[in-house]
């Protein structure tokens, strides 16, 4: 079957004949892939950043964020059945005894670091036509979502992050008295620094429990990014219109800032007006560059005489994908056109150097797989 995989030794990426997956267990499900979502860590990993084959193997099958239909089942199958779309978790939990995580099928909180990801470290993705996998890691889509479950596993970012929020904010009185009707959000501020698809996908979320949601992107308005943001209610703010004070002048108190760039310079800075009680979520990873000066006696006092907190969050567990899931119904409810405009362009798998290899276009690129 036909695979898209980069070799690291020889430093190419191509389209392979790859052999097909056969059930080995009696939970395995077999998948027809039907789409893999192109984003920035399967670009990181074509130009050899990181990313490790399978023990054995010479190359690796890229791809996470993927959606397939069954097409077999093993016999004590019970979670999914022929003709179901599921979307499958990423992570795969380490073999240490002592990683409380990962034996408590949480392994996205994995102690040891010895975990696998599909498509990135360890195991084959999903950009390939034919996938096997333990029904433990599926997850159906409902039918009337097919044309944007590719957004799930993007989304289960977000939803990560608004899970710990919640839990964060329990230590302070946060809740709205005279907000019982709305969302857990309600009379508080977000800013999501970036307008790619994790970035508006996190605004997506932040705006469907209230908060008040400011995107903080490069580009000038009118663009594709910002129509999105306008379409959900949000407000779209220039990094070359304002500056990062005068954003923050704009919002109020920040309770909330969602990062979504990978751009720790920028990060740090609006750090700085992270407001009081406000907490302060890291989704991407910087790439290799030079230091940078961070003003650490400020962010410092802030973090102490400003009740704040800052976290990183990474990867998602089954709740997750099932909150992710279910979002996105609500977000097709409330916004369909803004969600498929996230969905920039669906391309065939010959087209994948273009995708990977060339400059970036669109929010969201997907390939057709089948």
């Amino acid at each position: 079957m036909k695979a898209i995989a980069v070799t690291p030794d020889s430093r190419s990426i191509s389209l392979i004949d790859h052999p097909t997956p056969r059930l080995s267990s009696p939970t395995d499900v077999k998948l027809r892939m039907l789409e893999a979502g192109v984003c920035g860590t399967d670009r990181e990993i074509c130009a050899f950043q990181y990313g490790t084959p399978p023990d054995g193997s010479a190359h690796l099958v890229i791809g996470h964020e993927s959606l397939g239909e069954v097409v077999e089942v093993g016999s004590g199958v019970s979670r999914v059945k022929a003709g179901d779309l599921v979307v499958t978790m990423v992570r795969r939990p380490c073999h240490h005894d002592d990683c409380l995580a990962c034996r408590s099928d949480r392994q996205d909180f994995c102690y040891t670091g010895d975990f696998a990801e599909r498509g990135i470290k360890m195991a084959h993705g999903f950009m390939t036509e034919l996938v096997v996998d333990d029904q433990k890691y599926m997850n159906v889509v409902p039918h009337n979502l097919r044309d944007v479950a590719i957004l799930v596993e993007p989304l289960t970012i977000a939803e990560k992050a608004l899970k710990q929020i919640w839990q964060v904010q329990e230590r302070l009185p946060w809740d709205c008295p005279h907000a019982a009707r709305k969302g857990r959000g309600h009379c508080h501020t977000a800013v999501v620094l970036g307008a790619g698809p994790v970035g508006l996908l996190g605004a997506m979320a932040l705006a469907a429990v209230d908060f008040d949601v400011y995107v903080y992107s490069r580009e000038t308005a009118p663009n594709p990014k910002s129509q999105i943001v306008e379409a959900i209610g949000g407000h779209y703010v220039s990094a070359q219109t304002d500056s990062i004070q005068q954003l923050a002048e704009r919002v109020g108190n920040i309770d909330v800032v969602y990062e979504a760039t990978g751009a720790s310079s920028i990060s740090f800075e609006v750090l700085k007006v992270l407001g009081t009680n406000g907490i302060f979520v890291f989704t991407g990873v910087p790439g290799r560059k030079a230091p940078i000066e961070v003003d650490t006696d400020l962010i410092m006092r802030d973090l102490v005489l400003k009740n704040q907190v800052v976290f990183g969050t990474v990867n998602a567990g089954r709740e997750t994908f099932e909150a992710a899931i279910s979002d996105l119904g609500v977000f097709m409810k409330r916004w369909p056109a803004a969600v498929r405009a996230l969905i920039t362009g669906r391309n065939p798998m010959a087209a994948y150097r273009d995708l990977l290899l060339g400059a970036p276009r669109g929010i969201k690129e997907v390939i057709t797989l089948s």
